[in-house]
Order: C-alpha cells, then sequence, then structure tokens
C-alpha cells in the first residue's frame, strides 16, 4: 500500500506466519507502516499482537512470509542483524538490568546508526532519569522503568521503534507522559508501532490502528474513525 506521497512503506509485512515450538502464533499478518507514522496493534489478551512484534525481531522459534524493512527482506535474518538494521523493540516487561543504575543502563546498548539522541536529549525527554542517574534500575517507579526502556533505544539511532504495552499499569499522568513522548517522537520523525489494549490511549497518539484476533489482522481503522467504529471494537475488544 502506497502513502498519499505514493512512497513504499517503510515496514511492509506480508503473510506472516510464526510458531513457539509446535504453537502456530501467527496466521497471515500483513500490515504496512510508513515513515512517520505511528500505528497501533489492539485486541484483547492472546489475539496475536505481542507475537507480531516478536516475528518482526525474528524472536519467534519459526517464521515465515514477508518482512521488509527500508525495502530490505527481514525474514531469514538473525535478531542481531534486524537490529542492526534500524529497528528497536521495547518488550513489555522492560529489561532493566538491576546490577546497573540509570546512566549504565541507558548507555549499555550500541549505537546501530547515527542520529541516536544523546543522553541529555533523553534527559530532557524525561527528567525523572535525570534525578535518578545513579539510581539502580529496579529501585524506579513502574513509570520511570517505562521512560528508561524507551530511552534506551531511543540512543542506537533505530528510527523504527516496536513498543509493546508502553501503559501498562501505569498511573493516568505517568499514561499521558508516555503519551506525550510518542508523539515528540512522531514530531522528530520516527516511526512507532504500538502493542495496545488501552484503545482510549491508542486514540490520542496513532495514525491508524490495526485490529487483532487469534493470530490475524480482523480490521483496519484510522485513527478518524475509531469512534465511529465503536460497535466492531466492541466485539473484538471487549470495550
Amino acid at each position: 500500500m502506497l502513502d498519499k506521497k505514493g512512497a513504499e512503506p517503510l515496514l511492509k509485512v506480508r503473510n506472516l506466519e510464526a510458531w513457539y515450538g509446535e504453537s502456530h502464533a501467527l496466521h497471515g499478518v500483513s500490515l504496512d507502516i510508513h515513515e512517520g507514522e505511528v500505528v497501533t496493534l489492539l485486541g484483547r489478551n492472546g489475539a496475536g499482537k505481542t507475537s507480531t512484534l516478536r516475528a518482526i525481531m525474528g524472536l519467534v522459534g519459526r517464521r515465515s512470509g514477508s518482512i521488509t524493512y527500508e525495502g530490505r527482506e527481514m525474514v531469514g535474518l538473525r535478531s542481531d542483524l534486524i537490529a542492526r538494521s534500524g529497528i528497536a523493540y521495547c518488550p513489555e516487561e522492560r529489561g532493566i538490568f538491576a546490577s546497573l543504575d540509570v546512566t549504565e543502563n541507558l548507555l549499555l546498548p550500541p549505537a546501530v546508526r547515527p542520529g541516536g539522541l544523546s543522553v541529555d536529549e533523553i534527559h530532557t525527554l524525561f527528567p525523572n532519569l535525570k534525578e535518578r542517574a545513579r539510581s539502580p534500575g529496579t529501585k524506579l517507579s513502574g513509570g520511570e522503568q517505562q521512560m528508561l526502556a524507551i530511552g534506551r533505544i531511543l540512543r542506537t539511532g533505530a528510527r523504527l521503534l516496536l513498543l509493546d504495552e508502553p501503559s501498562e499499569g501505569l498511573a493516568p499522568v505517568i499514561v499521558q507522559q508516555i503519551g506525550k513522548t510518542i508523539r515528540e517522537l512522531k514530531a522528530r520523525g520516527f516511526t512507532v508501532l504500538l502493542v495496545e489494549q488501552n484503545f482510549r490511549f491508542a486514540q490520542t497518539v496513532a495514525d491508524r490502528h490495526y485490529v487483532m484476533e487469534h493470530g490475524r489482522v480482523v480490521e483496519t481503522v484510522a485513527n478518524a474513525d475509531l469512534n465511529s467504529s465503536l460497535d466492531r471494537l466492541h466485539e473484538y475488544l471487549g470495550v
């Protein structure tokens, strides 16, 4: 699918199948994400949202189909090579290292491309991280850990960010701050694929939404049409 300017998608997924051992998790997922977009995957627990992110990163047992990023085929590449191509994954569990302080956690991932944010720029986005710079990573609040997990991948120079449930379990004021950050990243030219169950939060940040059920994409909804699609969303999300 070309965008309005006729450009090819930055990320193009076609007929993606994924397995964990004998468990068949994804069944022919297809989606497009254009440069500078924020796109969400919506769906109930177990719908295949996280598996889609993991399959894009090569973190499933087996996958087939096609995943192209900047025109380059990713299926068949190791996960470290996928990361070095400019795609960064922020998992729901955040992966903060307890033995490292905040600054050490921030500096841990290698730069994969020029153009990553500096530590000072990350501190501007997340002032809490500057205040807690010498605190052990796991001594942070849940919201601060989420800020650290996002800040860490912004250093790498990756331009496509895969964020898994960044609002999960956070206080409303922190959710608002995470939303503000995602909008700021979009303004800076980042492209974001966001997994969410909270479609009200997704509505504040996203351009488009893919609705998933049973490992398939079952609906595509433009953000402007989200409110008029509530009856169908209720069927899929139970909202």
